[in-house]
C-alpha cells in the first residue's frame, strides 16, 4: 500500500502513474482500455486524468460495474465518468457504458457481454473502489450473483448482481476480467476505508468481504493507493 499525504496528492499522483501506462500499451500496440470504478471517491483523480496528455484518441473508457439506471439519473456511473473524466484531454476518448435501454441487465447481458467482448485485449488499466462492507465492482456481500462474479476460473465476462445493499439491479465486470487487467490499483480514501481494507486483509471469507477475492487471487500483490 501507497500512502500519499492528502487526497489531492493522490489523484496527481495515480493519474499520471494511469496516464503512463495508457501511454506505454498505446506505443506497443496502438491502443489502450481503461476501467473505472464509481462513487465519489475517484472524482479529483477523474478531474487529474483528463488533463493527461496523451493520444486519447487510442484510448477506450468503460466501466467497472454500473447501477441499472440511465446516464440522465444523478446515480449513473456512465454519467459520472461523462463529468469528470471524459473533458479537456480526456473528451476525445471513446466511452463504452454497461448500461443500454433495457428493462433489467438480465435481459440486457448478451449485448453488454459482446460490448466487453469487443474491447482490444485485457485491459490496460483498472482502478477499483472500496465500500465500507468490503464490496468491490458490484461484488457485494449477500448479492445473487456473488459466487458466479469472483470465480476466479469463470468464463462470464459480465454479470448482473441483486443485492439489498446495491439498491438499484447492477452489471459488473467480473473478477477474471479484472484480475487479467495489466495494471489494477485499488483507490481507497479515508480512515474508515483503510480500517475496512485492514479487516479484510486480516480474514479470509471472499463472501462475507468480496474485495478478499481480489487481494487473494491478483497475479501480483495488489496496488492500493490510500489517503487519509
Amino acid at each position: 500500500m501507497r500512502t500519499f499525504p492528502d487526497r489531492e496528492a493522490l489523484a496527481s499522483a495515480l493519474a499520471e502513474e494511469v496516464a503512463e501506462a495508457l501511454r506505454n500499451a498505446i506505443g506497443d500496440g496502438g491502443e489502450a482500455t481503461l476501467a473505472v470504478s464509481g462513487g465519489s471517491t475517484p472524482k479529483l483523480f477523474f478531474h487529474a486524468l483528463s488533463k493527461a496528455e496523451l493520444d486519447w484518441e487510442s484510448v477506450t473508457v468503460t466501466l467497472v460495474d454500473e447501477r441499472w439506471v440511465p446516464d440522465t439519473e444523478e446515480r449513473s456511473n456512465a454519467r459520472l465518468v461523462q463529468e469528470h473524466l471524459l473533458w479537456n484531454e480526456a473528451a476525445r476518448a471513446r466511452f463504452v457504458p454497461l448500461f443500454i435501454d433495457a428493462n433489467s441487465p438480465e435481459g440486457a447481458l448478451p449485448e453488454v457481454q459482446q460490448r466487453v467482448a469487443d474491447l482490444s485485449g485485457p485491459l490496460t488499466v483498472a482502478v477499483l473502489g472500496m465500500g465500507d462492507d468490503g464490496h468491490t465492482a458490484s461484488f457485494f456481500p449477500g448479492g445473487d450473483r456473488l459466487e458466479d462474479a469472483i470465480d476466479p476460473t469463470g468464463k462470464a465476462l459480465v454479470l448482473p448482481m441483486r443485492a439489498k445493499a446495491a439498491i438499484e439491479p447492477r452489471i459488473t465486470l467480473t473478477l477474471p476480467v479484472l484480475l487479467a487487467a495489466k495494471k489494477l490499483v485499488l483507490h481507497v480514501e479515508g480512515e474508515a476505508k483503510k480500517r475496512v481494507l485492514d479487516e479484510a486483509l486480516a480474514g479470509d471469507d471472499p463472501l462475507q468481504m468480496p474485495i478478499r477475492a481480489v487481494i487473494r487471487n491478483a497475479r501480483e500483490p495488489l496496488e492500493v493507493a490510500w489517503a487519509p
